[in-house]
C-alpha cells in the first residue's frame, strides 16, 4: 500500500488523480488545508474520516505520518501571471505565500518519501528570470531527489480548456529511473459543447442587458489603453480560457446558450434577462472543465465553487502522471 499526504489540498483535485491512477494501493494518510470552505467541499467527496490540519506553517513534522508519496499544490498566485507575481516575497492574510514550497521540503526533508509531486502555474518558470524555478528544483536535488518537470496543457488530456501548468516529479535518488516520460496527451478533440449541462439552465446564469453594457463598455476602457482584459463569449465548437478563481473568471468564458430557459429573473438584477442567450457557465460545467466527475459533490454556494474550481487542477492530467509514477514505482519502487 503507498501512503500519500495531500498538502495544500484545496477540494481534493490532486489527490483524485492519483487515486483514479493507483485505485486501492493508495492511501491518504494526511491531509493539509487552510480555507475552511475548501476543507468543506472536501470532507464532503472524500469521507476518511481524516481531521484536515490547517496551516501548515504551524504543523509540527511529527504530527504527520510516515508516507510514500507528497502531494503539493503549493499556492500558485504567487507566481501567477494574473496575480502580483511577488514569487517568495508575496503575503496574503499574513500568510507568506511564496515561501509555502519551503514547508514541503521541511516535512520532505524529515520523511524522505518515495515521490514528491508538485503543480503550479507556468509562471512559476520564468518568474525572477528563472531563477526562482532553479532554487526548488535546487531544493529538492539537496533532499536527495531526481527531479523532472514538464508543461502541459489540460486541452489535450480530454477536457475543453486552454490551461497550461508546470508539473514537476521528484524520485528519491535510490528509486529514481534515468529518465521519465510526461504523458502527451491523445485527446484534443472535447468542445465546449460537450460539457454543457442540460437545459433548461437556471436563469440565474443568464447575464442581464445593463451588465452586458457595463462589461463591453469595460473591455472598451482597457482596449483603448492596449490592455486584453475583457469579458469574452467563447463558440461553443471551441474550448474554455484558462479558469481563474477571481476577477473576471466567469466572463471571461461567457457562451451563448439559447436553448429554452425562463427569462424572468430569480435574483436582484438591473435591467433585465439579456435576449441573446448569453450566460455565465454554472459550477457544475466549470467542475467538467476540470474533468471531475459528476458524482463530486457540489455542496457551497457558487461563489466558493468557481474559487475552488479556478484553483484547483485538471484531474485527467494528474491520473496521466499519476500512471506513469505507478509505472516506476511498480518497477523500482516496490509496490506489492
Amino acid at each position: 500500500m503507498i501512503r500519500s499526504i495531500d498538502l495544500f489540498a484545496g477540494i481534493g483535485g490532486i489527490r483524485l488523480g492519483f487515486d483514479q491512477a493507483f485505485g486501492k494501493k493508495i492511501k491518504t494518510v494526511f491531509v493539509s488545508e487552510w480555507d475552511e470552505n475548501a476543507q468543506k467541499t472536501y470532507n464532503a467527496n472524500f469521507r476518511d474520516n481524516i481531521e484536515i490540519a490547517g496551516d501548515i506553517t504551524k504543523i509540527d513534522v511529527r504530527e504527520i505520518p510516515d508516507f510514500d508519496i507528497c502531494l503539493a499544490g503549493f499556492p500558485c498566485q504567487a507566481f501567477s501571471i494574473a496575480g502580483r507575481k511577488k514569487g517568495f516575497d508575496d503575503n496574503y492574510k499574513g500568510q507568506t505565500r511564496g515561501t509555502l514550497f519551503f514547508d514541503v521540503v521541511r516535512i520532505c526533508s524529515a520523511k524522505k518519501p518515495k515521490v514528491i509531486f508538485c503543480e503550479n502555474v507556468k509562471g512559476l518558470t520564468i518568474h525572477d528570470h528563472g531563477k526562482t524555478f532553479r532554487i526548488i528544483v535546487g531544493a529538492l536535488q539537496e533532499l536527495g531527489y531526481t527531479v523532472f518537470s514538464k508543461l502541459l496543457n489540460s486541452k489535450d488530456f480530454g477536457v475543453p480548456q486552454n490551461r497550461e501548468r508546470i508539473y514537476i516529479v521528484a524520485f528519491r535518488n535510490d528509486i529514481a529511473p534515468s529518465e521519465f516520460i510526461f504523458p502527451k496527451g491523445n485527446d484534443s478533440t472535447k468542445t465546449i459543447r460537450d460539457i454543457v449541462q442540460d437545459a433548461p439552465i437556471p436563469t440565474k446564469y443568464y447575464l442581464s442587458d445593463i451588465y452586458i453594457k457595463t462589461l463591453i463598455k469595460h473591455k472598451e476602457r482597457h482596449k483603448a489603453k492596449g490592455n486584453g482584459f475583457g469579458y469574452e463569449i467563447r463558440d461553443l465548437d471551441g474550448i474554455a480560457g484558462t479558469l481563474v478563481c477571481g476577477g473576471m473568471g466567469r466572463e471571461r468564458n461567457l457562451i451563448v446558450d439559447n436553448r429554452k430557459h425562463d427569462t424572468v429573473p430569480t435574483t436582484h438584477i438591473k435591467g433585465k434577462i439579456n435576449d441573446d442567450g448569453i450566460r455565465k457557465m454554472t459550477p457544475r460545467e466549470w467542475a467538467r472543465l476540470q474533468g471531475f466527475p459528476d458524482n463530486f459533490k457540489l455542496i457551497l454556494a457558487d461563489v466558493h465553487l468557481y474559487k475552488q474550481f479556478g484553483n484547483s487542477v485538471t484531474v485527467p492530467v494528474i491520473k496521466a502522471i499519476a500512471k506513469k509514477i505507478k509505472g516506476v514505482l511498480d518497477k523500482n519502487g516496490g509496490i506489492d
